[in-house]
């Protein structure tokens, strides 16, 4: 068994948890049900999980492209907690399988390619839930088999994935060069895939007070932008929504937290309804910020806003959100609105966190 297989195996086994293992094949196969001709798909799984597929082809590894597809979407709309698991069972039990069953070389490469993305994605959710550690490991996973079957997006993604992490949890000297790498990587980068990049390079040059780098690469990411759009817009993809979300980060590392909450606001108006998940946390940002210029009724009406939807999420950096909103508001309970904030909060919230 190749090293890098067996090593993802190891990895997708200490991400799973134990006490879910039999349900989560169930869960697996009930995504399954939502792709295309699903049959086969489901007969592909059962094949493999069974060792009765010794050979693999493209269909195959369209199974995984619109599995890992459906699990992203997952994510979106409900958080990573529940399918992050999911996802792990579905790299051991399914993808790894794949990986070391016999095909030919444009399949293996094609193969190792949706494996990658896999990886990325699970890392992604694990940042999501604060396990960075891990989060790391599925990245550097997915670096690996990107490389080997010379996949440059998923490359560029997830090195652009790895900037995200660096600059939230505020290294920013680490999020600049990986953004600067991922940047690197993609040099024949279409308008979209430049926006993507640059946004996150303008996020990370402000972080470190760069701000003649940062408004440069803000507004290379707005002609990247203003030009997609022209020319198609897309779906799933980086977008306006997302762009005025690294305006806003932008903004508000420089100092301007009024401009900032403008951005922010546009974001959210914006912002396609599935993205579930980014909106509970993004509007939680903005309610931050309001009531940090002393906007203390705009900022309690965002949070109930970021409430309605919260419930509905499962997730590490909502919650976390969440625990923010009750100290904030803690100093200004003679509010009436903060006090509502506050009362609803406490009914909505699960108990382990509340301060």
């Amino acid at each position: 068994m190749p090293g890098y297989l067996e090593a993802l195996i190891d990895l997708g086994r200490q991400d799973m948890d134990p006490s879910r293992r039999s349900v989560l094949g169930v869960s697996l196969f009930s995504v399954a049900l939502t792709v295309p001709n699903w049959p086969d798909v489901v007969g592909r799984l059962e094949a493999i999980q069974s060792g009765q597929m010794q050979r693999i082809g493209l269909p195959d590894v369209h199974t995984v492209v619109a599995m890992t597809e459906r699990i992203s979407e997952l994510d979106d709309q409900f958080g990573g907690r529940h399918a992050r698991p999911m996802a792990a069972a579905f790299l051991v039990n399914t993808v790894a399988p794949y990986l070391r069953a016999d095909a030919t070389e444009e399949v293996r490469k094609a193969m190792m390619s949706a494996a990658s993305d896999l990886c990325y994605l699970t890392g992604y959710m694990a940042v999501d839930e604060g396990v960075h550690g891990l989060a790391q490991q599925y990245y550097l996973k997915a670096l690996e088999l990107a490389g080997t079957s010379e996949d440059h997006l998923t490359f560029c993604t997830t090195l652009r994935g790895m900037s995200v992490q660096a600059v939230d949890l505020g290294h920013g000297r680490g999020a600049m060069r990986l953004a600067d790498a991922a940047a690197a990587a993609s040099p024949k980068a279409g308008p979209r895939m430049r926006a993507f990049l640059a946004g996150q390079q303008a996020h990370a040059a402000a972080q470190i007070g760069e701000k003649a780098k940062a408004l440069m690469y803000l507004r290379e990411a707005e002609i990247a932008m203003d030009k997609a759009e022209s020319q198609q817009r897309a779906f799933g993809s980086y977008d306006p929504a997302a762009l005025n979300y690294h305006t806003s980060q932008v903004r508000y590392e420089l100092g301007d937290v009024t401009g900032a909450v403008e951005a922010m606001k546009q974001s959210d108006r914006l912002r396609y309804d599935v993205y579930r998940r980014t909106r509970v946390k993004e509007r939680a940002i903005l309610a931050e910020r309001q009531i940090a210029i002393g906007h203390v009724e705009a900022a309690c009406a965002t949070w109930h806003s970021a409430l309605d939807d919260y419930p509905l999420v499962q997730s590490g950096r909502a919650d976390q959100r969440m625990q923010s909103m009750l100290k904030l508001i803690k100093p200004h309970l003679k509010n009436h609105s903060a006090r509502d904030l506050n009362d609803r909060a406490r009914m909505v919230i699960p108990a382990s966190l509340l301060v």
